[in-house]
C-alpha cells in the first residue's frame, strides 16, 4: 500500500506494534469488525470540514488534510 492519509487521522490500531499500511489496510473475512476513525483535531467522526472522517475520505484534495 503506498497510499497518503491526512496526519489527523486516527484509530485504534495505530496504538499497537503496527506500520501504517498495517494499521490502515483493507481486512477481509468474516471475523473482521469494522474500525473507528476520528479526527485529531476535532476528536470525533467528523473532521473540521463538517465531513465523516474515514480513512477513504481523509485524503489530499479534501480542504482539512494535511499530508
Amino acid at each position: 500500500m503506498n497510499r497518503t492519509f491526512c496526519k489527523h487521522l486516527r484509530t485504534k490500531k495505530i496504538y499497537v506494534d503496527s506500520t501504517p499500511e498495517e494499521a490502515f489496510a483493507d481486512k477481509q473475512g468474516d471475523d473482521i469488525s469494522p474500525c473507528h476513525f476520528w479526527c485529531n483535531l476535532t476528536q470525533t467522526a467528523v473532521g473540521p470540514d463538517d465531513r465523516p472522517v474515514h480513512k477513504n475520505r481523509c485524503a489530499p484534495g479534501r480542504s482539512c488534510c494535511v499530508s
